[in-house]
């Protein structure tokens, strides 16, 4: 009975580490913690910042049990806390590895540093010169400045400012941070709607109003103004007191939105992404928690910022891939949005002019809202064709047809911009010998060396190896015999710059930029009309207007098509109908041509035709008669090791230890229904970064419990040791 009295006070706490359940830690004497709070625990031979978590402590004895170290200032609320175990339950995930994604900022749990200023305390220093004149004759306002600033203001060095703060003429004061932006005002400027979109935006308003989870998916033509629509549904959540997330799948698509976002609303938002200093990610997270930053633009990392009062998440573009995070802990942003929104009981809206399958099926079963935007705002759709690469060919050792120059010629000639779009980066994607036939492979993965002409390298798209371009081929020695294949952007510019000399033309492809603020430059020299001829991989398809554009061309349109990836149809669809609405969305007259040689295939006949209902149609048919998502469920396991037999060895013992059901290998029924398993075989892409990989696909019913299968199956296979490693796709996107 002593012992029991004397034993202290427990609690659970869960840290950032690949770990199941939390851990059982004591309470110190005097300090009072609760579920949600984020403490100072021991871990091994080092402190890490940990939360307390919700359940009962485990029964520890006294002697083993470590102590809490310290109760930071923040706090994890129980949303966010539900969240993490749900996103962790459904990816089959470690719940420590998730709760890392939401403390990724430490220093927001420490107290907010002040912002040191000058100003004016005390008499002249008895030694004056001219520098130390200017600087008191500005500071005679008596106002607080920066130390820099006033230096600056009066045109001396910090060394004066500092000398006069020792003299005691200035003093240094503690300023209370500027805010990180500022209170959007959801009556700043209304728009003025079509009766279409006065009557979608009413939709979404009733929405919010509400107060309850409801998804929404606003379904458009480019150009239709969704955005504007969805900022109605924003501006409602803002006049209730709610806080407001925006996901947007590329960074670059933020420079417009942010200025459409303070054109409406009086203020940008807070911004949330990779390329944000730490001291700025610092100060939003804080914001954000404590409430004082009432609206997000970011990218799929946003999802984990603690929303103190959450009223809605858009998610834009929602059909795009980029949601898909394909590393360490692997879900969807545009599934887990919505998920956030049912456990926090708050809207969430999906925008795109071509959605996602599933998002669609969704709609049409009724179980989301789906608010239509069939035509475009102040112009008409563009006019799209195809041509026919048997027929209207490109000349020998060229890319673009005739047709498509002509066409570029017309546009430029009439003051306008073209666009030639090729989802391919470099200048070739493949450089052989002509002499030997040798070809340039990644000695690391399964992939051709792309070439990079404009930075002289021969490149890796997946792990990054690069060499020098060689003037002879290393396995022949023959000189000058060294070929490119196919083209890149950079090969289609060189074309194009030498049909049209005289025009000025831009490349936009993630490996051209090395900042984010050179790629917002280069979008703002296209919107102010300072270029002629844009050449651009799917960067430019995303969610732009350019106010001038009304060409575009699309090179190597088949591209997408020639693979087994049973999204491929989709994919392509998407892509090909976002690039081509770039054209005419400011007045009418947009082309769009489409260089193809399959132009009867049902993607180019739905896109040239414009009749995506019957490409919706067509593709949801085949899926549900496949029993592919979202008429059936799938799962990718992938098991990577540092040789082939290694990783296929480990694969098939994994195959073995498939779940039987009367008798059959690799099969569980479930009444009616039944779990299949293919493979194990080669991935795609069978070696990456030196490591071969293995693939097993788990394909079930609708409804069927398969992250439960997941875990029998996995719980009775052999244990993965050494260099294997055993990673789970649960609702692949990219089946590489």
């Amino acid at each position: 009975m002593t012992d029991l009295l004397e034993k202290p006070a427990t609690v659970s706490v869960l840290v950032p580490v690949a770990v199941e359940r939390p851990y059982t830690y004591a309470v110190p004497a005097g300090m009072a913690l609760a579920p949600g709070d984020v403490v100072v625990v021991p871990l091994g031979p080092r402190s890490v910042l940990a939360v307390v978590w919700d359940g009962a402590p485990d029964s520890v004895p006294a002697k083993k049990l470590r102590s809490v170290e310290d109760k930071l200032d923040g706090h994890i609320g129980e949303e966010m806390r539900r969240f993490v175990d749900w996103l962790a339950d459904y990816t089959l995930s470690h719940r420590g590895t998730v709760l890392r994604m939401v403390l990724r900022v430490p220093e927001a749990f420490g107290p907010e540093k002040p912002v040191m200023a000058v100003r004016l305390a005390g008499a002249a220093p008895e030694r004056m010169t001219s520098a130390r004149t200017r600087v008191l004759e500005i500071a005679a306002d008596g106002l607080a400045w920066n130390k820099g600033a006033l230096a600056e203001a009066a045109g001396v060095g910090a060394s004066v400012v500092e000398g006069l703060v020792d003299a005691g003429t200035l003093e240094r004061v503690a300023l209370p941070p500027a805010p990180v932006v500022g209170v959007p005002d959801p009556d700043f400027a209304p728009p003025v709607l079509t009766d279409g979109q006065v009557d979608a935006a009413a939709r979404l308003r009733d929405a919010v109003a509400a107060d309850a989870f409801a998804v929404a998916l606003v379904e458009g033509v480019t150009g239709a103004g969704k955005t504007e629509v969805y900022f109605e549904a924003v501006a409602e959540a803002l006049r209730r007191g709610r806080q407001v997330l925006v996901l947007v799948p590329e960074i670059s698509l933020t420079t417009q939105f942010l200025d459409r976002f303070e054109a409406r609303f009086g203020t940008r938002p807070a911004e949330w992404h990779s390329g944000m200093t730490p001291r700025v990610r610092e100060r939003t997270w804080r914001g954000v928690a404590n409430g004082q930053v009432r609206a997000v633009v970011g990218a799929r990392s946003a999802l984990f910022l603690p929303f103190s009062q959450p009223g809605l998440i858009v998610v834009d573009e929602e059909h795009d891939p980029a949601y898909k995070q394909e590393e360490g802990v692997i879900y969807s942003a545009r599934d887990m949005a919505v998920v956030r929104g049912m456990i926090g009981g708050f809207p969430v809206i999906l925008s795109s002019a071509t959605p996602s399958i599933e998002s669609r099926a969704n709609a049409e079963r009724g179980r989301y809202i789906h608010v239509k935007l069939p035509d475009r705002f102040g112009a008409s759709l563009p006019d799209i064709k195809a041509i026919d690469m048997r027929a209207d060919g490109a000349p020998s050792g060229r890319f673009l047809s005739p047709v498509l120059v002509d066409a570029i010629k017309e546009t430029i000639g009439g003051g306008e911009q073209a666009l030639l779009f090729l989802n391919r980066r470099g200048y070739a994607p493949l450089t052989l010998c002509r002499k030997c036939g040798f070809r340039f492979e990644c000695p690391n993965c399964s992939a051709w060396l792309v070439d990079h002409r404009f930075r002289r390298v021969l490149s890796c798209h997946h792990c990054g190896h690069s060499i020098a371009r060689p003037e002879r081929c290393p396995n022949c020695d023959a000189e000058d015999s060294l070929v490119a294949c196919g083209p890149g952007i950079e090969r289609i510019a060189e074309e194009a710059a030498d049909l049209f000399p005289d025009i000025r033309i831009l490349m936009l492809s993630s490996d051209l930029v090395q900042s984010i603020s050179e790629l917002r430059t280069r979008f703002s020299m296209i919107e102010r009309g300072e270029v002629d001829l844009i050449i651009g991989t799917q960067l430019v398809a995303k969610g732009h207007n350019f106010p001038h554009l009304a060409l575009v061309g699309a090179i190597d349109a088949d591209i997408g098509l020639a693979t087994a990836d049973p999204r491929a149809a989709e994919r392509t669809f998407q892509l090909l109908q976002q690039v081509t609405g770039r054209a005419g969305r400011q007045k009418d007259g947009g082309r769009g041509l489409i260089q193809t040689f399959d132009p009867d295939h049902p993607v180019m006949q739905a896109i040239i035709s414009g009749d995506r209902e019957a490409f919706y149609a067509r593709e949801m048919e085949q899926r549900e008669r496949s029993g592919l998502p979202p008429f059936g469920r799938l799962a990718a396991i992938v098991v990577s090791g540092r040789t082939q037999a290694e990783a296929s060895g480990y694969a098939r013992a994994l195959a073995r230890a498939v779940p039987k059901a009367d008798g059959a290998q690799r099969t569980e029924s479930r009444g009616s229904d039944a779990v299949r398993v293919l493979g194990p075989a080669e991935a795609p892409l069978a070696v990456v970064r030196g490591r071969h990989r293995f693939r097993l696909l788990v394909k079930a019913p609708r409804g069927f419990d398969l992250q439960g299968w997941l875990r029998r199956w996995l719980a009775q296979a052999p244990a993965a040791k050494g260099g294997l490693r055993v990673s789970i796709d649960v609702d692949p996107v990219s089946f590489l």
